[in-house]
């Protein structure tokens, strides 16, 4: 093909084989991995494109970035072949992060609303175990601002992830979204609301009212911090741009990923107004993640642009993590 590609298409799970793939395909020189998807698609007789993987033929990983060009890819190049996998029904990550984060917008509310209903049974149930503190419609200081700030913070997640966020990867398999929303829905929502709201919970014990003014001072803070980084990181890409670029600036020579400290500064501020073992639980595991997924982003910023790059020795937690 003039001034083309032409490349041979090999199943990439032999035991689960895509059922009428092309040996080959023909490609423009300037051909994307979302145009080889379309390409793949069309001959395969699949009617979405976005649920094929392609990968490298000499690394075996997936090509991520949907815009980035096949004849770029070294070991395509070289080998002349790609690997292709069926990754099953595909949903959009937009989609997936609304349906994560709704999980604790829908349990703290109704949670909060019939506490007088829901919390007098534990009494008896669980007698000598917990406080036989009476239920009253009063809530704490403490237990008004984690609810307001919980609520804050998922709602302006919500609005992040259909205004402001940029993916690079168009779609996720549907069977992650069970998984994805189970961490959210169970420990910031249902486990979260019920621990918070208990008349019996720290928050509704707490007495000192400076410290829960600190920790929405430091709430705060996190918030604006986390998302004037959202804005900025999204102002990197034009629109229908996936690749990645070198972001400078507010916070980017403390660490990787300032917008995981700043995440992480937000949560502390609930921790420390709420007095939550079940937040401490949640933002812990959370941690861990961001910490793993921060790495990743350092290692992919240190190959790609070498050393126009200032490696960083924390990724979200300056001389911590």
């Amino acid at each position: 093909m003039a001034g083309g590609l032409s490349l041979k298409v090999t199943n990439r799970v032999p035991k689960k084989p895509i059922k009428k793939l092309p040996s080959s395909i023909d490609i423009a020189g300037d051909a994307t991995v979302d145009d080889v998807k379309i390409s793949v698609a069309k001959a395969a007789g699949i009617s979405d494109h976005n649920r094929l993987g392609i990968y490298d033929p000499a690394t075996k990983k997936t090509l991520k970035d949907r815009k980035a060009r096949i004849a770029d890819q070294e070991g395509i190049s070289k080998h002349g072949e790609i690997l292709v996998k069926d990754m099953g029904p595909q949903v959009s990550w937009r989609t997936v992060f609304v349906i994560e984060y709704l999980g604790p917008l829908l349990f703290h509310p109704p949670v909060l609303a019939l506490r007088n209903y829901i919390y007098p049974p534990l009494y008896s149930l669980f007698k000598g175990h917990i406080p036989a503190s009476p239920v009253t419609e009063e809530l704490s200081l403490a237990q008004k601002a984690g609810f307001a700030m919980i609520m804050l913070h998922f709602l302006k997640r919500e609005y992040e992830t259909v205004f402001v966020h940029k993916f690079s990867a168009s779609t996720m398999p549907v069977a992650n979204i069970f998984w994805n929303s189970l961490f959210y829905w169970a420990a910031a929502g249902a486990l979260g609301a019920f621990e918070v709201y208990a008349p019996f919970s720290p928050a509704a014990n707490a007495t000192e009212p400076l410290t829960t003014y600190l920790g929405i001072t430091l709430f705060l803070f996190g918030q604006i911090g986390n998302f004037r980084i959202h804005k900025y990181l999204s102002g990197l890409r034009k629109p229908g741009e996936t690749e990645r670029k070198l972001p400078q600036g507010f916070t980017f020579q403390l660490v990787t990923c300032p917008n995981y400290m700043f995440e992480v500064i937000a949560w502390a501020g609930i921790i420390v107004t709420t007095r939550s073992p079940s937040l401490i639980f949640f933002i812990s595991i959370g941690m861990y993640y961001m910490w793993t997924w921060g790495w990743g982003k350092e290692k992919a910023y240190r190959k790609q642009f070498g050393d126009k790059y200032k490696k960083k020795r924390s990724v979200m937690l300056p001389g911590l993590l």
